[in-house]
């Protein structure tokens, strides 16, 4: 996907890549030792411990498990969704996500800028539900699959034909769809939450087909957090200890 970005890009970057990705790539390092310290087995390995002991919802309910595998993979998908949405809803889990949303570029690194805190209760909840579900582990293992592919994929600045990104967003989160949610604006930001799937925007109405500047024109990120300081590790990771949530976007939603 970087290589592609790279090749067809969508806009102009206006923060350079050596200036943001060395953060970025640091946090996923980051990231990744924290939640194996913290979680060895993570959510596949737990669904494998629970299989065939009847825990969840799934297989109290008989369900096949060709239809189960199915079932898990989409709700766990809406499981993140609505996630995504609490995360812009409670201030002091907007003040974790919102280091996410304070890039001020939109590339492939921005799908893997997270803050360390909210990995680890990302993860909680996503081992919380594949406990209520009683998911499969081969559909726990899609989901991971699909969800960080998609997640690369739709954090891509990476411009694709009008049509193809029409056919495609009836289906999946694209990069022009997801960047929308990455906007300044905060009735921008408050919309396209779906990381994976893009019907929950629609069902829930938080869909919002393009940005008002337009694509090329939109300002990234956030008001709070502007600097270009601001994009250092140090800095990102302190984010949520610094400023003010009372901005925090969906308690500050602006008319449509």
């Amino acid at each position: 996907m970087a290589g592609l970005e790279a090749w067809l890009p969508r806009r102009q970057r206006s923060a350079g890549r050596w200036l943001r990705w060395p953060s970025n790539l640091g946090v996923v390092v980051l990231d990744s030792l924290v939640v194996r310290l913290v979680f060895p087995t993570a959510a596949v390995g737990l669904a494998l411990a629970l299989e065939g002991r009847g825990v969840g919802l799934l297989p109290w309910l008989g369900v096949p498990q060709p239809l189960a595998i199915l079932l898990a993979v989409v709700l766990l998908d809406l499981a993140i969704y609505l996630q995504h949405v609490m995360f812009h809803a409670v201030p002091a889990l907007w003040r974790l996500h919102r280091m996410h949303h304070a890039d001020l570029d939109f590339d492939v690194t921005t799908g893997l800028r997270f803050h360390p805190v909210e990995i680890l209760l990302s993860m909680v909840i996503k081992l919380m539900v594949v406990v209520a579900l009683g998911a499969p582990a081969v559909a726990v293992l899609v989901f991971e699959v699909l969800l960080n592919a998609t997640a690369i994929f739709n954090h891509a600045n990476l411009r694709l034909p009008e049509r193809l990104d029409r056919l495609l967003r009836l289906v999946l989160v694209t990069p022009d769809m997801h960047r929308v949610h990455h906007s300044v604006v905060p009735r921008e930001t408050n919309s396209n939450f779906g990381f994976n799937l893009a019907v929950w925007d629609r069902i829930f109405g938080t869909y919002r087909a393009q940005p008002a500047a337009g694509h090329e024109a939109m300002t990234i990120g956030i008001e709070q957090f502007r600097d270009p300081r601001e994009l250092r590790l140090d800095r990102m990771l302190t984010q949520p200890l610094r400023e003010d949530d009372r901005a925090y976007p969906l308690g500050r939603r602006e008319r449509a």
